[in-house]
């Protein structure tokens, strides 16, 4: 079998946990705090850092949380996945995963928390931005691609989050009934795909419950289908806070709990051991696939290429460029001329919002904007806000302002979208539309100018009632700290000859 960890770590591993304590050995059931696994320094075993990041690393310097409250290393913030997955293109995004696990090594994590390839089943779920597609094969395929080029570098990825979380709406505590074969054609084919073919380092539970059985102490989901059937030889781990049973999750092949629970659930595992109700052979397979971890990441995280931050921009930029998709274009009217005056309307323009909220919020380096970008390429363009970019309340001064300079150009520009408030991680949406305002904004622009384009800045699906009204809709999805630039070079789309 082809190890995820280093070829000798599992049978080292083994070893150190023969030399543990009964105490020591529930310690690695657990992180030692938010985001680091437990040391043995007795034994030589460091502790290492995991953390969020699936489209950039969210490295927390300072008070730790699981949604992003508080500040984290600055960092290339990169297309979300559901941007990734409309590329289409493996060896694209393989590279993105090798600038994300050369950021891990600079900063000394060795495992990365992604990618999350969850079914898009229910489209109002708040994280579908940061899951690929509807697609089983498509997802596991991209999934596999950025996995091997994280762990290129010598860093650990994490496949999440195992299995059927497709909703936010009560994710701690909801049952999703999926008869057999759905499951392993829909929403178990993506992992399996992904698991065979690029061997990750961990797999994530999560939240909620599978047909009953919280996913953190499903024997059949981790022990039978995950590691028996598919393989699987990593280390299995919680989402953060999804542990039901600590005891139950031993047997059922869950390898660690994050974060810790300051030693409560490991004074658990103990006493079972201790009353004879749990088997210390079988704990003693969880702390070896977790001592295994640590082992790999020492032995393997050694810096190769720094990431530099302008080489990786660039590559943010291309990427976002190939995750735009073209809707509509009647008349060909794109790409836009330099001889054409334009008329940029909406405040995404400006103030971009180019990723989601929660736990994979990254703090970008830099951020390029659309109407910077535009401006490269033509001095023909005016601006106009249309919207508050935050809450895009009802405001009809600047629809009225939009419509004056739209009917000024001879082409117009409408950058619209969800804003932040309207998609996150915690909470799924209430209704696919977007803003009233930006609809209205939308209608308005198109009724003065008929030579209108849309651009839509969304992590998912949203109605456009407008689309019979506008002459071109260019998706952009959330496209990371260079959508702007991106977008503006987008080979297709909204491309400009670059001025003289």
């Amino acid at each position: 079998m082809n190890h995820p960890f280093s070829a000798d770590a599992l049978a080292a591993a083994e070893a150190l946990v023969g030399q543990m304590t009964l105490a020591e050995k529930a310690e690695f059931c657990s992180g030692q705090d938010f985001w680091h696994l437990a040391d043995l320094p007795r034994l030589g075993v460091d502790k290492i850092m995991v953390t969020d990041g699936p489209h950039g690393l969210r490295k927390q310097a300072q008070k730790a949380d699981h949604l992003g409250a508080h500040r984290s290393v600055a960092a290339t913030c990169f297309p979300t996945a559901s941007a990734l997955a409309s590329s289409w293109d493996t060896a694209l995004i393989e590279r993105v995963g090798e600038a994300l696990g050369q950021t891990c090594v600079d900063e000394d994590v060795s495992v990365l928390l992604g990618p999350g390839l969850n079914i898009k089943r229910n489209p109002l779920c708040g994280r579908n931005f940061e899951y690929f597609s509807e697609d089983p094969f498509l997802n596991g395929h991209i999934a596999a691609s950025l996995v091997r080029g994280i762990q290129s570098q010598g860093v650990g990825a994490c496949l999440k989050h195992f299995a059927v979380n497709n909703q936010e709406r009560g994710r701690m505590y909801m049952d999703a009934i999926v008869d057999d074969r759905t499951l392993r054609e829909i929403y178990l084919k993506g992992f399996e795909i992904a698991v065979k073919t690029s061997r990750p380092w961990t797999v994530m539970c999560a939240y909620n419950r599978l047909n009953g059985v919280y996913c953190s102490e499903h024997d059949w989901l981790l022990n039978q289908v995950l590691r028996e059937e598919w393989g699987f030889d990593g280390a299995v781990m919680t989402d953060w806070g999804a542990t039901n049973d600590r005891v139950l999750g031993v047997r059922a092949g869950l390898d660690l709990e994050m974060p810790n629970s300051g030693g409560i659930t490991d004074d658990l595992v103990a006493a079972a051991v201790q009353a004879g109700e749990l088997d210390e052979a079988v704990l003693d397979r969880v702390v070896a696939r977790n001592v295994a971890l640590s082992l790999s990441a020492k032995d393997r995280q050694t810096p190769s290429i720094t990431a530099d931050p302008d080489v990786q921009h660039e590559l943010a930029r291309d990427t976002a460029a190939q995750c735009c998709v073209l809707l509509k274009n009647d008349d060909e009217l794109l790409p836009l001329s330099t001889q054409q005056s334009i008329a940029l309307i909406g405040a995404f323009a400006e103030k971009p919002r180019f990723q989601g909220a929660g736990s994979s919020q990254v703090r970008p380096i830099q951020i390029d904007t659309l109407a910077a970008a535009l401006a490269e390429y033509t001095e023909l363009m005016t601006y106009a806000a249309g919207y508050d970019p935050v809450y895009s309340e009802p405001d009809q001064a600047l629809i009225d302002e939009a419509v004056s300079a739209a009917a000024a150009a001879e082409v117009a520009v409408v950058f619209a979208g969800l804003p932040g408030i309207y998609e996150s991680e915690g909470f799924d949406r209430e209704h696919m539309q977007l803003p009233p305002q930006h609809d209205a904004l939308i209608q308005a622009v198109a009724a003065a100018n008929p030579r209108t384009v849309v651009v839509l800045a969304n992590g998912a699906p949203v109605e456009m009632p407008w689309v019979d009204q506008v002459s071109a809709v260019l998706e952009a999805y959330l496209g990371g700290q260079a959508a702007g630039g991106g977008i503006a070079v987008s080979y297709t789309h909204l491309t400009l000859p670059t001025k003289a």
